[in-house]
């Protein structure tokens, strides 16, 4: 198997932990975590910025004006923007989801937080999304930083993911299952 797999989690942990330490030696930690969620968000919500970052033929110049653009549009911190543009410059913004998110996880680590998932069948209320981040910080001994997921295909519970950690009460799930007890039979 060859050694050189592409882009891994070590280089974009690298990536990430950079951005962390310029941001938090500059003292905007915060607005750059802001920025990198804000980020995250556009490209899960625009499937043309989404196409647009990974599409190979777009030119570094024209990923450089949008950002320049988007920098404007969303008030985006000057040092987030600089990383951005230094990402293209060496080619790596095909990899930007992957490297916020890392970001965003030893942000979250730094502060001695969790992050969990819930992935809901039903849409949750913002009590009772509290209430559940409530009882995961008392069960873990730790802060929690919830991420939630409202997914139809569930048809009825949830699934949630706290580190390793997985409770999967779905339907979905439980069909699936029985599913793969009857084709083993």
């Amino acid at each position: 198997m060859s050694k050189n797999k592409g882009f891994s989690d070590t280089s974009a942990n690298r990536y990430s932990l950079a951005l962390f330490e310029l941001a938090n030696e500059s003292n905007s930690l915060s607005l750059i975590e802001e920025n990198s969620i804000s980020f995250l968000n556009l490209i899960s919500n625009s499937k043309d910025i989404n196409n647009l970052i990974k599409d190979p033929t777009v030119g570094r110049d024209v990923l450089v004006n949008i950002i320049n653009k988007l920098s404007e549009n969303f008030k985006l911190e000057d040092l987030f923007k600089k990383f951005l543009n230094f990402l293209i410059m060496k080619r790596r913004f095909f990899y930007i989801e992957k490297i916020l998110k890392s970001f965003n996880q030893i942000c979250s680590e730094k502060r001695g937080e969790l992050n969990a998932e819930i992935q809901s069948a039903k849409e949750l209320s913002k009590e009772e999304i509290n209430k559940i981040t409530e009882e995961l910080s008392k069960s873990f001994k730790s802060k929690i930083k919830l991420n939630y997921n409202y997914d139809q295909s569930l048809i009825g519970g949830m699934v949630v993911q706290v580190g390793s950690t997985m409770i999967d009460t779905s339907i979905k799930n439980k069909l699936q299952q029985i599913e793969n007890r009857m084709i083993e039979a």
